[in-house]
C-alpha cells in the first residue's frame, strides 16, 4: 500500500527573511543572506561573515516566557512550523486530524547560541 504525503503549508525563518514570502522574494531577486558577523565577537573567529537570521522577533509567535526556555534555533523551528500550519489553514485540536499532521524541519546545526566566549 502506498502512503501519500501532501504538503499543505510552508514556513521559513532564514537569513533572507523571517517568513516564506520575504525569503522567496529575496531568492527570486538573487539576494544573499550573508553579511558581517554580528551575533558573536568577530575578533574571536577567523571568518568574519555569516548567514545570520536578522530582525527576528520571537514574541510575535511565542510567549517570551516560553521562548526563554528554547535555544534560538529551536525558536526558528517552532516559528516556521507555526507559519506552515497557518499557511495551510489548519485548525489542529483534539481530534482525529491532529494525528495525521506532521512537521518536517531541516537544520544544519543548532545550539550555537550557547557558545561561551572565553
Amino acid at each position: 500500500m502506498k502512503k501519500r504525503v501532501v504538503i499543505t503549508g510552508l514556513g521559513a525563518v532564514t537569513p533572507l527573511g523571517n517568513d516564506l514570502e520575504t525569503t522567496w522574494m529575496a531568492v527570486k531577486k538573487g539576494r544573499s543572506g550573508i553579511g558581517p558577523l554580528t551575533r558573536r565577537n568577530p575578533l574571536l573567529f577567523p571568518v568574519k561573515v555569516a548567514a545570520e537570521v536578522k530582525d527576528f522577533d520571537v514574541s510575535l509567535y511565542i510567549d517570551p516566557k516560553e521562548a526563554k526556555k528554547m535555544d534560538r534555533f529551536t525558536q526558528f523551528a517552532v516559528v516556521a512550523a507555526l507559519q506552515a500550519v497557518e499557511d495551510a489553514n489548519l485548525m489542529i485540536g483534539e481530534n482525529a486530524e491532529a494525528e495525521r499532521v506532521g512537521i518536517w524541519i531541516g537544520s544544519g546545526i543548532g545550539g550555537m547560541e550557547t557558545y561561551e566566549e572565553n
